[in-house]
């Protein structure tokens, strides 16, 4: 267990740790719709931390593969409804966006991680480190739009080895609470991409960071198992959480909380990890 000061507040996290997924979209590929009530999204983040999720990741733009990206007002209004009523003492909140604009709202309004698919950009950044925030930084190749109409890569370990090394330096020079690299499965990569990287999750670990993991209900999941619909693909995600965390991941993003949850607390009694 570690102690974190994120924007002011306290946290211990206990590793291996769940994120739940709440996305507040109507087109997200799994959950679109469901929880775009703010009083209903708020139920969920509390359901979730019942559930045993340490972290609750808030999301006002959906990424899926063929998404269309929102303007910067329609994802404030999407977010910050909830995350008003949001407790900021009960669990760690998360914020999933690119914009700097609803980053710095989210940490005025007491936001403790920045989630960045954007791989980093400077400007998040400088707002996380003012705050005194976390920070998960994704690996993508392209934008949601177009990233898998044809993804390639000569060895995708070794290029997104290699993307994060080169963040490395200034990483290191920032006085950031915690850093988490997220290698972006389903983010420009095909099945055999995604494969490659969960097989080979710990070559990413290095002292500057830790990882975390989102490959909840993707479609490679569905592309292995003839699963067509997310909601199917339940199983698969929880066995790849597992494997993740056998492999060095200190955090799992996932939709089915109670369920990882529980998959979690067996392999731990089970001496798997």
């Amino acid at each position: 267990m570690t102690d974190y000061n994120f924007n002011g507040s306290t946290f211990k996290l206990k590793y291996p740790a769940i994120m739940g997924i709440l996305n507040l979209t109507p087109d997200s590929f799994s959950d679109g719709g469901e929880f775009d009530d703010p009083g209903m999204a708020v139920e969920r983040a509390n359901l979730m931390y019942e559930q045993g999720a340490q972290i609750i990741d808030l999301g006002g733009e959906s990424t899926r593969p063929g998404s269309e990206p929102v303007s910067e007002q329609e994802e404030l209004a999407r977010v910050l409804p909830v995350l008003e009523r949001l407790p900021k003492d009960r669990f760690i909140i998360s914020l999933d966006t690119t914009k700097p604009a609803l980053a710095q709202a989210g940490l005025q309004a007491g936001v403790h991680i920045i989630n960045d698919i954007s791989g980093g950009a400077p400007e998040l950044l400088d707002l996380a480190e003012r705050y005194g925030a976390g920070f998960v930084l994704m690996h993508s190749q392209g934008i949601p739009k177009t990233m898998q109409v044809d993804p390639r890569y000569n060895d995708v370990v070794q290029e997104v080895q290699n993307f994060f090394n080169q963040k490395k330096d200034d990483l290191l020079q920032r006085s950031l609470p915690r850093v988490w690299i997220d290698p972006g499965i389903g983010f420009g990569k095909s099945l055999e991409h995604n494969l490659d990287l969960m097989r080979n999750l710990s070559k990413l670990g290095d002292e500057a960071w830790g990882l975390l993991l989102g490959s909840s209900r993707k479609s490679w999941i569905g592309q292995l198992c003839e699963a067509p619909h997310p909601s199917d693909r339940v199983s698969g995600s929880i066995v790849s959480a597992l494997a993740s965390i056998s492999r060095g991941v200190e955090i799992v993003r996932v939709h089915d909380v109670a369920e990882t949850h529980q998959a979690i607390s067996v392999a731990k009694e089970l001496a798997l990890f």
